[in-house]
């Protein structure tokens, strides 16, 4: 008989419980331990029918019913192992009974097959982050997430290492011929595989720009603020590269485990000083966080 994965977890926080007892009530008696007991009558039927006389069993039967016993013990595993992943992710006023039951089982309707540690870790960020706050990921991003694979992931992770938090995270991609994208395989090619899984707009003739935008702004990149004083009064046009997040990239970028690019801060401010924007960067933090 398989182990449940959660069943050994110990005394867990609230928010933890209530989503257990969620994943269980909308997937069907998934996670819950004493229900393990479903999987169980399963395998002691399996094994009554492979008792029979061969007059009312085929090989055939025999192998299939085997072949759907293992492909539920993966599944059942791997659906036990994100929601683990997610639970030290939840935080104390995480809301998991607010959760949709239709979004939990298309959830785990894309995500029982991903077996791999690092592809299981980015669903579970995901779970946690609609816990936290219900609503914050689509349908339809995670239907975008379960297509990709995980170089497509390693590929979103090493863009989203030069997100800057402009009232929004906007990853700036500024000039593609520069090291800093080179190193982590950020090319045109690259950029328009991102393009096609539903990530990332690309503008190749020219580049996005946000408008309107007032004198004063506050933007961050991995926890380092600067204040930037634009020319105008108002009105002001601010060029963001080639690369702008889909809606799904956007959600997706939010609990994307990216590190700052070395070097990248200091050649952005220099860019915008070019500009002519005057820039004041606020004395740094004494750890930066790995998220935006």
């Amino acid at each position: 008989m398989m182990e449940n994965s959660l069943a050994g977890l110990g005394e867990l926080s609230k928010p933890a419980t209530v989503l257990i007892e969620k994943v269980s009530d909308a997937v069907g008696g998934i996670c819950k331990p004493w229900q393990i007991v479903r999987v169980a009558k399963a395998e002691a039927e399996a094994e009554r029918i492979q008792a029979q006389s061969q007059i009312e069993i085929t090989d055939m039967q025999r192998r299939t019913m085997h072949r759907f016993l293992t492909e539920e013990v993966k599944k059942q595993t791997n659906i036990e192992g994100i929601t683990a992943k997610a639970l030290p992710l939840l935080s104390d006023d995480s809301s998991p009974q607010d959760l949709q039951d239709d979004w939990i089982a298309n959830f785990f309707e894309k995500s029982r097959i991903v077996s791999d540690e690092i592809m299981q870790s980015l669903w579970a960020r995901l779970l946690a982050g609609e816990a936290n706050m219900p609503g914050s990921f689509s349908r339809k991003t995670v239907n975008i997430i379960s297509d990709l694979e995980k170089r497509d992931a390693e590929l979103f992770t090493n863009l989203c290492g030069f997100n800057w938090n402009i009232g929004d995270l906007f990853p700036l991609v500024l000039d593609l011929n520069l090291g800093f994208y080179e190193k982590r395989g950020l090319n045109y090619e690259s950029l328009a595989h991102l393009e096609v899984l539903g990530l990332v707009k690309m503008n190749q003739v020219s580049e996005f720009s946000r408008i309107h935008l007032p004198k004063y702004l506050v933007f961050s990149y991995f926890g380092r603020r600067v204040k930037i004083t634009l020319p105008k009064d108002n009105e002001n046009d601010m060029r963001l590269g080639k690369v702008l997040f889909s809606q799904a990239g956007k959600e997706l970028a939010r609990v994307c485990t990216s590190s700052p690019v070395e070097g990248f801060f200091e050649y952005v401010l220099s860019a915008w000083r070019n500009q002519s924007y005057l820039i004041d960067v606020e004395p740094q933090q004494s750890s930066v966080s790995e998220k935006q």
